[in-house]
């Protein structure tokens, strides 16, 4: 899970490990990193918004983290690779513990802003484990578990403090292969939970359970028919304006390589959220459409394999897309996401990583009832958001990298929303902000 992480090595473990040390069946990866930069938004505020009563507006500051990471894996298939023939292993694990340090030194903004923001330093973190039972035979079992906390602010610039929360997940999922492999069949139950430990956003708190059902036929050596639906039960335990729903989501598509250097993946199918009113009076909004995706990649060094998803990180590569889906949303009942997207991935001579990340979305959400227990009641809008990276690291020998991050991202926004009060006026809340990252980095890893 990596939303506990931020850094492009910990989100892919392709990134984060070295040639690791062998002990007997088993792979240990040890790793530390250092980043040191400048952050101009941490809380994601409009500028307007630092005149408001009880708002802070955007804060820059200098920013530090430190990364110790382990990981540990059975053995890879590229040692496995001395003994070809031999029969694959009856179990493969995987699992990784990391920890992020962050320090802010406040460089300008409001008084009450630094103040808040140094109040920000705290630690991140992220604990996974993977077990595969009786891999690349006609039966197998997938089980996975991880808890994480992230240390980060709303995406929606609706507050001054972090959004501190612990992520769990949990899942196991049963696969059925039959025959050669050409046709694979997946069904599965996984858990997330999200709990938030700042007491002002406990109605935020959330568990999330999910059944889906999964598979692929592979009618053409280059080219399968994939299929994927879930349906989800979302609870809030101490709700304050979010709603129970059941999400369901359906999707067929084909996913494939047109060519060793062009890949094709494009899913179609339907959404709907079906949220549970609190009463009879209580206003609903639904998400009811079409989903889906629709992404063209092209791989710099021509894959070899027949299998596109079977692609590593030797296989530099440039992708254009197109997603279309829906999600909860800490204001209205949920948002309806469409984003295009390019992201470039190179790998030149083992030695030097480029990672080029970007995308403009629409973000629509449905409005505000009248209902609602602590916002006014709004029209519905839709905000832009942009959202770019660029990261790039030099590795130094085997196990050391020095690497360079820029992030920017940008939510375009005419609304301001006003909370409820007894009496008075409060300061309405812009939901535009913008905000630039830059770091320089060292990392050591094996």
């Amino acid at each position: 899970m990596a939303l506990a992480q931020d850094q492009p090595w910990l989100k892919d473990r392709r990134y984060t490990e070295g040639i690791g040390i062998r002990a007997g069946d088993l792979e240990l990866h040890p790793g530390v990193a250092a980043e040191f930069g400048y952050d101009s938004n941490f809380f994601r505020r409009d500028e307007e918004d630092s005149a408001g009563s009880d708002d802070i507006g955007p804060v820059g500051s200098l920013r530090l983290r430190i990364t110790p990471s382990f990981s540990l894996s059975t053995l890879s298939q590229q040692r496995l690779e001395v003994t070809p023939d031999a029969p694959p292993p009856d179990v493969e694990f995987r699992g990784g513990i990391s920890a992020t340090y962050e320090e802010f030194f406040p460089v300008s903004g409001t008084e009450r802003g630094r103040d808040r923001l140094s109040e920000q330093r705290n630690v991140g973190g992220l604990l996974d484990a993977n077990l595969t039972i009786l891999p690349r035979r006609p039966w197998s079992a997938i089980l996975d578990a991880s808890v994480g906390r992230t240390i980060a602010s709303s995406d929606l610039g609706i507050s001054n403090q972090s959004f501190r929360r612990i992520h769990a997940e949990a899942g196991a999922e049963l696969v059925w292969t039959p025959g050669g492999g050409l046709f694979d069949w997946r069904l599965g139950y996984r858990f997330l939970g999200t709990f938030f430990e700042v007491d002002e956003y406990e109605g935020l708190t959330n568990l999330h359970h999910v059944i889906r059902t999964r598979g692929r036929w592979r009618f053409l050596p280059r080219t399968a028919l994939i299929y994927d639906a879930s349906l989800g039960f979302v609870d809030y335990p101490n709700p304050t304006s979010q709603l129970s729903s059941h999400p369901l989501r359906a999707q067929l598509g084909i996913n494939g390589l047109v060519t060793s250097s062009f890949g094709l993946l494009a899913m179609a199918g339907w959404g709907a959220s079906f949220y549970t009113p609190e009463n009879d009076a209580a206003v609903v909004r639904d998400f009811d459409s079409v989903i889906g995706q629709l992404e063209l990649k092209w791989f710099l060094t021509p894959n070899p394999g027949t299998d596109p998803a079977a692609a590593t990180l030797a296989l530099s590569s440039l992708s254009a897309g197109f997603t279309r889906d829906f999600q909860d949303s800490f204001l209205a009942s949920y948002y309806e996401r469409n984003r295009g997207y390019l992201k470039l991935t190179y790998f030149f001579g083992g030695r030097f990583l480029l990672i080029a990340d970007g995308g403009v979305a629409a973000h629509v959400y449905p409005g505000i009832p009248e209902t609602h227990s602590f916002l006014d009641p709004a029209d519905p809008w839709t905000d832009v958001r942009i959202d770019a990276s660029l990261f790039g690291e030099y590795r130094i020998g085997d196990s050391l990298g020095i690497n360079s991050t820029l992030r920017y991202g940008n939510n375009i926004s005419s609304t301001a929303l006003v909370p409820l009060v007894a009496e008075g006026g409060v300061a309405p809340n812009h939901l535009g902000w913008q905000q630039f990252e830059a770091y320089l980095g060292v990392r050591w890893f094996m």
